[in-house]
Order: structure tokens, then C-alpha cells, then sequence
């Protein structure tokens, strides 16, 4: 018997108990870089661990794990090496791609984007009028926006420089909300597109440029602007000086490049120090994923126990539920840094795929989400696995507040993985003086089934090494996952898609707000008939 036929017959006879005994804690509990992990609160027994780590050497994960970190070329469909692992000093043997010395190029860029960065931030790069930016605005989306988003968010502790703002939804609301309070003649604009093509990106660009021409005249615009891009001659037509374009290759994929020049917002906020303090903690995490025993590994425990949710248990959904709101952001990132990379139907080599892939990633902080969706979880006739992050030492005084907090993330470890019985559900309801019917139906209502799996993981403190930790632990979980559901995790098609249908339909909508409604019913209704695309 295979062990994926092996894992199919331990969840079908798993799906038939109605108490789980958990694996052995030894090997369950570890400590990581920056962080320990919990994962004794998951559906399995020893016979689904074992199998699971046969699993993943029948699947030969070590070996593409292996064969990332040397720079092959597993991201198939596009025929790239990926190596964001090289921005952040993960690799420790030389290697090269295209003849070139990947972590020496990235090391190149990372030190001049980082004395630019603090150069903003001493003022020593000033604007024209002689004065301080006291504004960054990162323009990008995806890749480009939600990862340094969400640093810069986690971080603002540990922020000291201009303040920095966002802007990526094409929506002009977006521009306007960002910018309302902002001096465009102190505020500089990084524009992050790879290719300086991105629809959203360059339009919001091209915004922001008339917006500070506007104020400071068409000679002086180029100034206010910097460009996070590898394409030279677009960024010199938009009017940035080429030496204030960072860059980075193709093995760098958008959802994976915040450790890039796509992270000079969050260095014009921490400043140098802490952004090569962000790239350690990440190293770090990359050295465990490459040396640790698959048994004592976190980012292939978490893939394995991710793929025997989605695969064998058949659970779509997987929460990321922060108790920290510094990480409020977070599961925005992991939404799209997993579906993205996991959401595909067709296999590394073009196959399609028969059985399910990357699961429905949402969530909210904690506590916040107890009173939003966290009723689904415990008693929905779904379930989901449950990621539950806390940080054990805050950067506050508020201690009952912290208590209270930590306090809530255990209470709801707890009540997702063992639920309530109905005997101790209908003891509660006899205690509220509840009777006969009333109290069957209380009872009834009071009853939870728990096997809701629950990863715990516990930061020691939120700062730029434990980010860096943490973050990277999830790309390489990520990778895990795809390999053993046999896809690339690499390349983003679906996406792609969407972005060519806008261009071709963009010029079709135009002239005054009343005309642009007929022209969008009348498109809709062609949208209605299905072209091949």
C-alpha cells in the first residue's frame, strides 16, 4: 500500500471516531527560531504521523527542498530558478543561475537600497525645496503592497522614519483617503512594479505624478519619486533617475519579495538596522527548514499537517487567527501568498489534478474574530484548521490587558480541539435554571464537537527577527504543501488571466459617467455570451 492510499484509510477510519487521541506530545512541541510550536492539538494519532513523515519521503520533499536552495529551476511552467531565500542570506553554498551569482547581486541592490532608505531617513536625500520627506507612499498591489503593508503594520514600534502609507487598489478612493493629509511638496512616492506595467500600479503612479507636479512644478517631480522595477528605460520615461531604480531578477516572484528592494517602505521605516534584523530572523528560519530532520522541521510538519487537513479530512478552510492586532495584517498576506501560490488545478508538469488543493485562507485578530466568524468554527457543519499566533511579550504596559489576551488564545485552543460534551452542556443549562424543553434545546445548542485541529504558535516578541521568522516559516510551509499536492507553487496564470481581459476591455469604457453606464451594461451583457480567452 502506497502512503497516500495508507493516509486515505487513516482518514476514513478517523472520520468515523468520535474521540481522537492525539500523537505522542514528544516531537509535537518545539522550539523554533524566534518562536515555539504547538501542535498537539491536531487530529492525528501516531499511526497518521508516522505515515505522514513516510509521506514526505515518498513524495521526496527533502529533495525539492534541496533543489530550491541550489537554484534548479522548479518554478516549471516559467522555467525560473526561485531564490527568494537569496535575498536574506539563506543560502549558504555558492551557486549560480543564468551566470550570474544570485545572493551577490541581491546583496548589491539590498546595500544600496538601504543606504537610500536611511538617507531618507537622516535627510540627507531631501526634496527639492531643501526640506525632509516626511511621507513615504508605496505604490503597488499584491506582491508589491501587502507584504511590506503588513511589516510596516507589525512593526510600528519599531518605526522611527517618515511615516508611510499605501496606496494599491486601482479604486480612486484609494488614492484620495491615502493622500488627503499628505503635503505632496514632502512626500516621496516608490512605485513598486517589476515590470513597470502593472494596470493598478502605473495608473496610481501616474495619479500621484500630476498630483506633486501639481505642487512642485514638472521640473522638480522626478525627485519626489523612486522606482522598485527592472525595467530602466520605462522607469526613465516616467522621469526617475535610474540610479533611483532598485531592482531584482525573476527568480523573485511578487508574493515572496518583500525581503527585496519591494521592501524599501518598511526601510525607510525601521531603518537599516532593523530591516537586516527582519532578513537574520528569515535566514534563520530558511537555515532550520534546510538542516532540521523532517520530524523536528516546522515549516514540513505545518505542509504535512496542512495537506492531511485539506487532502484526507477534507477541511477547505484554514483561519490564521493573530492574538497580537499589530498582526492584524498578516492574514491578508498568507491569503494571498497561499492562495495564489497553492490555488491551482493542474500539476507541475501540466497534468491536471484530481484531488484537492490549496485550502480558503481568512482570519482576523483575535479577540476581535471570537465575535465575528469564530461561531462557524466551533459548530459550523464545515470545518477549518485553525492557526492560533500569539506573542508573549507585548510592547506595552497594559499587562491584564495581555493576560486577558493570552487568556482567550488558550480558552479558544482549547474549546476548538475538545469542544463541550452534552453532559457538560446540560449541567450548564440546569445551572441556568433551564427546564424541560428549554432545556433540551440548550442543551442541544450547547454542545460542541471540538476536533477542530489547532496549530499554536507562540512569538517571543514582535519584532523585526521574529517577523522575519514567522514569515518565512509560511513561505516555506507554502512550498511544502504544493509539493505534495504535485503543483508549482511558483507561477500565478489565474491572475494573469484577469489582468489581460482588463486591458482589452479598458478602452471600451469612456466619455461622461452616464455614458460609461451603457457602454458597462452593454459589456456586461456581451461578458454574459463567453469568448475563448
Amino acid at each position: 500500500m502506497t502512503t497516500e492510499a495508507k493516509l486515505t484509510a487513516l482518514g476514513s477510519a478517523l472520520a468515523l471516531k468520535e474521540g481522537v487521541p492525539l500523537a505522542t506530545g514528544e516531537g509535537l512541541q518545539f522550539e523554533f527560531p524566534g518562536g515555539c510550536l504547538d501542535l498537539t492539538r491536531h487530529l492525528i494519532d501516531a499511526d497518521v504521523l508516522t505515515t505522514l513523515l513516510e509521506h514526505a519521503e515518498a513524495k521526496q520533499l527533502c529533495e525539492s527542498r534541496d533543489a530550491m536552495f541550489a537554484g534548479e529551476r522548479i518554478n516549471t511552467s516559467e522555467d525560473r530558478a526561485v531564490l527568494h531565500v537569496a535575498l536574506r542570506g539563506g543560502i549558504k553554498k555558492p551557486i549560480h543561475v543564468d551566470g550570474e551569482d544570485p545572493v551577490g547581486y541581491a546583496t548589491e541592490q539590498l546595500d544600496r537600497m538601504l543606504v537610500f532608505a536611511d538617507a531618507i531617513r537622516n535627510g540627507k536625500v531631501q526634496a527639492p525645496s531643501g526640506v525632509p520627506f516626511t511621507d513615504v507612499v508605496n505604490i503597488g498591489i499584491g506582491g508589491s503592497d501587502l507584504g511590506p503593508r503588513m511589516a510596516a503594520e507589525a512593526l510600528r514600534a519599531n518605526a522611527s522614519g517618515p511615516r508611510v502609507h499605501f496606496v494599491a487598489n486601482v479604486d480612486g478612493h484609494d488614492f484620495e483617503l491615502v493622500t488627503r493629509e499628505l503635503d505632496p511638496k514632502t512626500t516621496l512616492c516608490l512605485v513598486a512594479s517589476k515590470t513597470f506595467t502593472t494596470l493598478e500600479t502605473m495608473m496610481n503612479a501616474r495619479t500621484a505624478r500630476s498630483w506633486i507636479a501639481q505642487a512642485v512644478g514638472e521640473d522638480c517631480v522626478g525627485a519626489h519619486f523612486a522606482a522598485l522595477s527592472t525595467n530602466a528605460e520605462a522607469v526613465r520615461e516616467f522621469g526617475i533617475d535610474p540610479d533611483r531604480m532598485f531592482g531584482f531578477r525573476d527568480w523573485v516572484g511578487g508574493r515572496f519579495s518583500m525581503w527585496s528592494p519591494i521592501g524599501l517602505s518598511l526601510a525607510c521605516a525601521i531603518g537599516s538596522k532593523g530591516f537586516r534584523e527582519l532578513l537574520a530572523g528569515a535566514a534563520a528560519m530558511d537555515h532550520h527548514f534546510a538542516e532540521a530532520p523532517t520530524a523536528r522541521n516546522a515549516p514540513m510538519l505545518l505542509g504535512l499537517l496542512g495537506y492531511w487537513c485539506r487532502v484526507h479530512l477534507g477541511f477547505a478552510g484554514h483561519a490564521v487567527i493573530p492574538y497580537d492586532r499589530r498582526l492584524g495584517r498578516l492574514p491578508a498576506y498568507l491569503q494571498q501568498a497561499d492562495m495564489e501560490s497553492n490555488g491551482k488545478r493542474v500539476s507541475a508538469l501540466g497534468e491536471p489534478l484530481t484531488g484537492p488543493t490549496g485550502a480558503l485562507v481568512f482570519g482576523e485578530p483575535g479577540t476581535d474574530a471570537q465575535h465575528a466568524f469564530f461561531q462557524w468554527l466551533h459548530q459550523g457543519t464545515d470545518r477549518a484548521l485553525v492557526d492560533l499566533i500569539g506573542v508573549i511579550h507585548p510592547d506595552h504596559d497594559h499587562h491584564e490587558h495581555h493576560r486577558a489576551l493570552l487568556a482567550n488564545l488558550v480558552a479558544q485552543a482549547e474549546a476548538l480541539r475538545f469542544g463541550r460534551t452534552q453532559e457538560a452542556a446540560r449541567a450548564a443549562a440546569e445551572q441556568a435554571g433551564l427546564q424541560g424543553d428549554a432545556l433540551e434545546v440548550a442543551t442541544a445548542s450547547m454542545t460542541f464537537p471540538g476536533d477542530r485541529p489547532v496549530t499554536v504558535l507562540l512569538l517571543e516578541r514582535l519584532d523585526p527577527y521574529c517577523l522575519g521568522s514567522l514569515v518565512a516559516l509560511h513561505e516555506h510551509r507554502i512550498f511544502v504543501e504544493g509539493v505534495l499536492y504535485g503543483l508549482n507553487s511558483f507561477d500565478q496564470p489565474g491572475v494573469e488571466l484577469g489582468k489581460t481581459l482588463a486591458k482589452r476591455i479598458l478602452p471600451q469604457l469612456s466619455g461622461s459617467d452616464s455614458e460609461m453606464d451603457m457602454q458597462l451594461r452593454w459589456l456586461l451583457q456581451q461578458c454574459q455570451k463567453g469568448t475563448n480567452h
